[in-house]
């Protein structure tokens, strides 16, 4: 029986990482900050289940990588860390593309509940620091074909 729940998780596991090795269709993404243009390539989390996994088992993300999450309507949005692996850096976004709040370097597995602290239409993470290093801050502005401000 313990061969055959190991051989079972095993099983889990594997198609676990096989899903999330699969390469995700990326869309491009700026930020614009006092330190200039900043490029990205995100994965887009639009469906509840897309969401709901997020980055969970990602092991690591390119430095230009990110996930942007699209709620489709502008809400209070809450995120936790549970089974991921990557520290990130939350930047809660409204309707506009307008940075409304950064939750920088949030810890791996935590299910602490990271808020918006008011209404945003999307959330994007990206390697933890990186808000920092760009110089990112509220107020700033995301360009993505979903905010409709795309140059």
């Amino acid at each position: 029986m313990r061969r055959l729940c190991a051989f079972a998780a095993a099983g889990l596991v594997l198609f676990v990482c096989a899903t999330v090795a699969l390469a995700a269709e990326t869309t491009p993404l700026s930020i614009e900050t006092q330190s200039g243009r900043h490029a990205f390539q995100v994965e887009m989390a639009v469906t509840p289940a897309e969401r709901g996994r997020g980055l969970m088992y990602r092991q690591s993300m390119a430095p230009d990588a990110g996930m942007l999450f699209d709620f489709g309507v502008d809400d209070e949005a809450s995120m936790w860390m549970q089974n991921t692996f990557i520290p990130l850096d939350m930047i809660f976004i409204r309707a506009d593309g307008t940075v409304h709040r950064i939750a920088a370097d949030t810890t791996p597995f935590s299910t602490e509940i990271i808020s918006s602290r008011g209404p945003v239409r999307a959330v994007l993470e990206l390697n933890a620091g990186k808000a920092r290093e760009i110089g990112l801050r509220a107020g700033d502005t995301v360009r993505h074909d979903m905010f409709g401000n795309e140059d």
